[in-house]
């Protein structure tokens, strides 16, 4: 195993040879910005030494390049302060015309509102003469109506005479009246035009006026919008003049850099910075070392066994390629299995954390009939030492595998929320337990119960037969339940948020496995069948069912709209498993029904699940 240490040998001294030429890389950095500094400073102690004359020449070029640059940065600013002062005093002169224009419109404001109020007034006065000469009309029919009718009268009234002269001399007064008001008419209507004529002429007058402060505004705004566009072409002008001293001084630090060099070289510090050469030196030596240091890895890299080497890359590149095939089958294992036999038909799942924080199994838990539904929910697992459920379990699972003539056989599995080692430790103690095993598995024994640990948090608990084949299947010696598919896909997010959850690839053979739930009719027409229960107030659902076909599963859609108690009940008893009607929704041949459930109806149907229920006509009455 020699080429092991020697390719880790390997690797530290690429490592460190990594690390050595980053750090030469750096310090050549800081070196070269030592020698610009130096130049930069000392270019009037070089302006005698020959070597670097045209180095000297090239940058009298580029400093007189850089202040014909710096003149029209110069010129630029002073143009954009010209400009700045144009819009102010562009701004100020557009404030004074227009506070002018508005001064001289105020008056025209005051006579348009006059003459709009004396318009308004002859109208009411001409509706109000209008108003006057219609009721005159009315008056003189209605005299005239009330005079053919006393007319009309047989025998005629004794009073005829008197009363007709009553009647014409009424109607007498009426026409001068009429003439009075036709006369008034005449006089409002030709006031009403008069007064309209001035309020034209008040509404010409302060349209002109607004018309000028408009174009006004307009000149004043044309003239800063020109005034902007000439500021932008100036500030990009001083953007690119900028731009360009800035290369320029960038193209002078080569010739300060080999004018730096030849000083360091020939020991030539400035008066004004004696510093920098110093600085210059120091970054040689730094230089040189790490060179150095470089050299000597390469050297030891150089004196390492090959052979040895190449063994060790084949190891290395032979166990990449190993994991490269067994990482992509490690991920393709499902991340989850619940290690039942092929033959389960359905799976009843408790959430044993929900059930220790809902709030219906916190109120239940005093009263008599969840001392009887709780044992007969978890089955078998009450019987596991040192295991308290809910408290110390997560989970508690049954599966059922029925048979035609009979209920079938019963699994369970117990998970626990913390390391089951304990558990098993006590088991392993307990002189009544029988320690044996299957294929290398320890299974513990007493009387009619058995436990196998399966995993980590996981015990298989139970009859010995049940137990013996769970342990048969996690040991992959008997075929497992893989649950696969889109609709346990949807059954299986519904853990998170479900306090109970129930499966049934066979739903009318549930009836073997639990006391009746769903009506039978549904069932049989179902190919597989799931429900969710969370046990807050009120009780929430979520029934899940796979049908044939699209069309079976539009017509059930249709049928749960139009009679949903027909749909929803418990099996023979007339409770409802809904409060209000229920939200369906449907994909394909899957049917997803949402709905609160009775708190009466949740205790029933976990009843029926445990077996306690005495039996489902007495529990319906009651």
């Amino acid at each position: 195993m020699n080429f092991i240490g020697t390719g880790l040998r390997e690797l530290g001294l690429k490592v460190r040879r990594q690390r050595t030429r980053m750090a030469l890389r750096h310090v050549k950095r800081q070196l070269q910005r030592s020698e610009i500094a130096l130049g930069r400073e000392g270019t009037a102690q070089a302006a005698s030494f020959p070597e670097v004359r045209n180095e000297i020449v090239a940058l009298k070029k580029l400093e007189q390049e850089q202040k014909e640059v710096a003149v029209r940065i110069a010129q630029i600013d002073e143009a954009l302060k010209q400009i700045d002062s144009e819009r102010q005093e562009n701004s100020r002169a557009q404030n004074e015309a227009v506070a002018k224009l508005e001064l001289e419109k105020k008056p025209l404001v005051q006579r348009r509102d006059e003459a709009k109020h004396a318009a308004s007034t002859c109208d009411r006065a001409l509706s109000g003469v209008e108003s006057r000469l219609q009721a005159n009309d009315e008056a003189d029919h209605e005299l005239l109506k009330q005079l053919s009718a006393l007319q009309a009268q047989a025998p005629p009234p004794d009073d005829l005479e008197a009363r007709t002269a009553v009647f014409a001399a009424k109607r007498a007064r009426l026409p001068e009246e009429q003439a009075e008001l036709v006369r008034a008419r005449e006089g409002s209507v030709e006031a009403c035009r008069q007064a309209k004529q001035k309020l034209n002429a008040a509404e010409d007058e302060l349209a002109t006026a607004e018309k000028n402060i408009a174009r006004v505004r307009e000149e004043f705004e044309a003239k800063d919008r020109a005034l902007n566009e000439k500021a932008r072409g100036q500030q990009d002008a001083l953007r690119a003049a900028r731009a360009q001293h800035q290369t320029v001084e960038e193209r002078k630090d080569p010739a300060y850099l080999n004018i730096g060099r030849h000083l360091a070289t020939q020991g030539i510090a400035p008066p004004n910075a004696p510093d920098l050469l110093h600085d210059v030196l120091r970054h040689r030596q730094s230089v040189d070392r790490h060179f150095e240091h470089t050299k000597e890895l390469k050297r030891l890299s150089d004196e390492i066994d090959k052979q040895q080497l190449r063994k060790f890359y084949f190891a290395v590149v032979s166990t990449l390629v190993l994991l490269a095939i067994i990482l992509p089958l490690l991920f393709q294992t499902p991340p989850r299995r619940e290690w039942f036999p092929q033959s389960t038909d359905a799976i009843l799942s408790l959430n044993a954390e929900r059930f220790e924080r809902d709030d219906l199994p916190k109120r239940w838990r005093s009263e008599d009939f969840w001392q009887q539904t709780w044992p007969g929910l978890i089955g078998a697992a009450t019987q596991t030492p040192r295991l308290k459920i809910p408290s110390d379990a997560a989970r508690v699972t049954r599966a059922v595998a029925t048979t035609e003539n009979s209920s079938g056989r019963e699994f369970l599995l117990v998970e626990a929320r913390n390391d089951v080692s304990p558990v098993v430790r006590t088991i392993a103690q307990d002189k009544e337990f029988e320690k044996r095993a299957i294929s290398g598995l320890p299974v513990w024994q007493r009387a009619n119960f058995s436990v196998a640990r399966i995993g980590p948090k996981t015990l298989a608990v139970g009859m010995p037969d049940g137990v013996d084949e769970l342990v048969r299947v996690r040991l992959g010696l008997e075929p497992d339940l893989q649950i696969t598919g889109q609709f346990f896909d949807r059954f299986q997010a519904l853990d998170r948020e479900t306090t109970l959850r129930l499966i049934s690839r066979d739903p009318p053979g549930l009836a073997k496995a639990f006391h009746p739930v769903f009506p039978r009719e549904l069932l049989e027409r179902t190919q597989l069948l799931g429900l969710g229960l969370s046990l807050q107030s009120p009780v929430k659902a979520r029934l899940l069912l796979k049908f044939p076909s699209d069309a079976a599963a539009s017509e059930i859609t249709k049928s749960i709209h139009d009679d949903p108690q027909r749909w929803l009940h418990l099996e023979e008893s007339d409770l409802s498993l809904f409060i209000q009607s229920p939200d369906v929704a449907r994909q394909h041949s899957n049917l997803e029904v949402r709905f609160n459930m009775p708190e009466k109806t949740a205790r029933l149907l976990l009843q029926r699940i445990a077996k306690t229920d005495a039996s489902p006509a007495v529990s319906a009455a009651n």
